[in-house]
């Protein structure tokens, strides 16, 4: 086959959307993966909101929450009581044009994007596996094994390691991936069952020694429960089995398995790759970060990652920025890969670990804090954007510059509602603009003649919208600039919608956008 402008290694969730988003902004990919056939169990489940808004830009937002169940509320347990329930509703209202959480189980999510991917005229070249890379600067030259034993050679502009926790690409680039590993070995079974408690609800119980969560399925009496081994299996040199996990917890919760579809065991890590790229060579999703399940983030975060490079090496490739936009790519997402590992570890550490302080907070403050802490909007709010992950910026990026009023450069660009727009979805927010997946400049009032003027000269969408009081609400000022990335992240904002700032910024990143001059 043709040498490819990148090369993919690895076809998980994150590598296929940087596929996709590569594709659909004209760049020429090759996806490959080890294994021979995509996976066929239920791995991670949960889609956030920001995901939604980032595939709604590329048009996959539809179909996902289509094919998705939204589930209305978590449980908390403790000892067999149930203490708290969070009811999530559309918790996230105003602050997304998706404020809910969806359960999408990581199989159908695959085969999904490989569905939308193989509409591009791209497909996953599968078994094909990268053994080995040389960066000569210019290009990378990558060998490949097929399963008769016989190599492939590709040259690429750049190499993307999406090929999961074990990644070959950065065994090969020699990277670092500090961290650890918990103590417990945990278990994970996808399920049939019935009970009060498999009623399309999370619930998670907490106990001396034992904690299960249950997971809503789509479909009648269907569970995922993940929970911990008995620890006189743990260490058990035989393959385990359903027969070996603590069944305290699920029978005094009365959940009845009639089924185990799916089972495995694994321990959890928490690591974070010592650097994101090495020349032309990029890590991304469980290739660069790990970390414990709690609030669903992981696959979440690696199609960030993925949506982050995709547009900076189109960028590149098309010329239509400096080289400079991809030293951005690792400073952008290491700092929140730190910080979520940080903030799952301590949330991990107080749900599972064996010290008596964190059993006491466990089943003693829990019980008595959380149900007043989650009554309140204000923490609902605050839980649904830090889970959502709608609160991610990148304010100390290299690529942001500016403010104004609340909204900084680096920030989400706040969501806008349009009332009034009428039936056309293609004006029912200050979102549906983003679907071009190219730099915008937006206007929430009214801008100098010069600054429209810049755009076009510079092939820069001019997006201005009718001043409302929801975009005061929203934190955006009246009459100022934002440049919006094709991410949907502002970087450039100025309250003085000065055009010649904006040049500044413009010329400094050598940005061209796409639109008709």
């Amino acid at each position: 086959m043709a040498d490819s402008e990148v090369l993919i290694a690895g076809a998980g969730p994150t590598g296929l959307i940087l596929a996709l988003w590569l594709t659909r902004l004209g760049v020429g990919v090759r996806i490959v993966d080890k294994e021979a056939e995509p996976g066929t169990t239920s791995r991670a489940l949960v889609v956030h909101a920001r995901t939604l808004e980032l595939y709604r830009q590329a048009g996959l937002a539809g179909a996902v929450v289509e094919n998705s169940l939204r589930f209305a509320a978590v449980n908390l347990w403790v000892r067999g009581k149930q203490v708290a329930r969070v009811v999530l509703g559309e918790m996230g209202a105003g602050i997304s044009p998706y404020p809910y959480v969806l359960i999408f189980p990581q199989d159908q999510h695959e085969r999904f994007l490989i569905e939308r991917l193989r509409d591009l005229g791209v497909e996953v070249e599968r078994p094909l596996q990268l053994h080995s890379f040389d960066d000569r600067g210019d290009r990378v030259i990558a060998r490949m094994k097929r399963p008769d034993g016989g190599e492939e050679t590709c040259e690429t502009a750049y190499l993307a390691g999406c090929d999961g926790a074990h990644s070959a690409v950065r065994e090969a680039l020699g990277t670092g991936f500090p961290g650890g590993t918990y103590e417990h070995l945990f278990y994970v079974a996808d399920a049939q069952a019935t009970g009060p408690l498999v009623n399309h609800e999370l619930h998670v119980a907490l106990d001396e020694a034992d904690i299960l969560a249950a997971f809503p399925l789509k479909g009648e009496d269907r569970v995922r429960l993940i929970g911990t081994v008995r620890q006189d299996a743990e260490h058990r040199n035989a393959a385990l089995e359903w027969n070996d996990v603590s069944r305290g917890v699920i029978e005094y919760l009365g959940i009845d398995v009639k089924k185990v579809n799916w089972f495995s065991t694994y321990h959890v890590h928490h690591r974070v790759a010592a650097q994101f790229r090495a020349g032309r060579t990029f890590l991304l999703g469980d290739a660069a970060h790990i970390h414990s399940p709690v609030g669903g983030q992981g696959m979440n975060t690696g199609l960030g990652d993925a949506v982050n490079l995709a547009w900076k090496m189109a960028a590149v490739l098309r010329k239509r920025g400096n080289d400079r936009l991809l030293d951005t790519y690792e400073p952008e997402r290491v700092a929140f890969a730190k910080r979520l590992v940080a903030t799952t570890d301590r949330a991990f550490q107080l749900v599972t670990s064996t010290g008596g302080l964190a059993a006491f907070v466990r089943l003693h403050v829990v019980p008595l804090v959380l149900p007043t802490l989650f009554a309140t909007n204000i923490m609902r709010r605050f839980m649904f954007r830090t889970l959502s992950q709608t609160a991610i910026e990148y304010r100390d990026s290299a690529l942001s510059s500016g403010a104004a009023e609340r909204v900084k450069a680096g920030d989400r660009l706040p969501w806008v509602k349009l009332e009034g727009a009428g039936n056309d979805s293609a004006a029912s927010d200050n979102f549906a603009p983003l679907s071009s997946m190219d730099w915008q400049l937006h206007v929430y009032g009214e801008s100098p003649h010069a600054v429209a003027q810049l755009c076009r000269e510079k092939g820069i969408a001019f997006r201005a919208f009718a001043w409302r009081d929801a975009m005061r609400a929203a934190g955006l000022a009246r009459n100022a600039v934002y440049l919006v990335r094709p991410d949907g992240y502002i970087g450039f904002a100025d309250m003085a919608a000065s055009a010649e700032a904006l040049r500044r910024y413009i010329d400094t990143w050598q940005l061209r956008g796409t639109a008709s001059a």
